[in-house]
């Protein structure tokens, strides 16, 4: 048995980009900035932080590119995937990055508002909007999920 899951919780470092693959379908990328906060052994506090890309496609994608922006608090569950290419130098690069299969805004648009442009409410509570994208159809008897609120997160 193996899995490869990951969910964080953190800022977006940047706006949101989105562009379309050669078949048609949206990709949105975007980073997230998570902190890890501990003292050393002398009583010290030390501070941690960790940048991460991620990425995202079809609707999911779309969802990212239009409530997502700078500074937001998302909670992005997904998994890891290292992509390999040639630069044009000939080095051989890579990146790790994470595929976004869940999305859940943390916080609201600035302002207390949807972001500018958008002049619809999402359907879930102000401050907690989910998002769920995957490759596959869900099956008809696919339970419900319930909300996760900033006040119950136990970190």
């Amino acid at each position: 048995m193996t899995l490869n899951k990951v969910m964080i919780i953190g800022n977006l470092t940047r706006d949101p980009e989105i562009r379309a693959t050669p078949g048609g379908t949206n990709v949105c990328t975007f980073g997230i900035a998570t902190n890890r906060v501990w003292s050393d052994p002398q009583g010290q506090r030390q501070e941690e932080t960790e940048f991460h890309n991620i990425v995202a496609f079809g609707k999911l994608a779309d969802i990212c590119g239009q409530y997502l922006g700078r500074g937001r608090k998302v909670y992005v569950e997904g998994r890891l995937k290292t992509r390999e290419w040639q630069a044009q130098d000939g080095a051989k690069r890579n990146r790790t990055e994470i595929i976004a299969e869940n999305m859940i805004m943390l916080d609201r648009a600035p302002g207390g508002g949807p972001p500018a442009g958008n002049r619809q409410q999402p359907a879930a509570s102000p401050a907690v909007a989910e998002v769920t994208y995957a490759s596959t159809p869900a099956p008809a008897a696919m339970p419900v999920k319930e909300e996760i609120k900033v006040e119950e997160i136990p970190f």
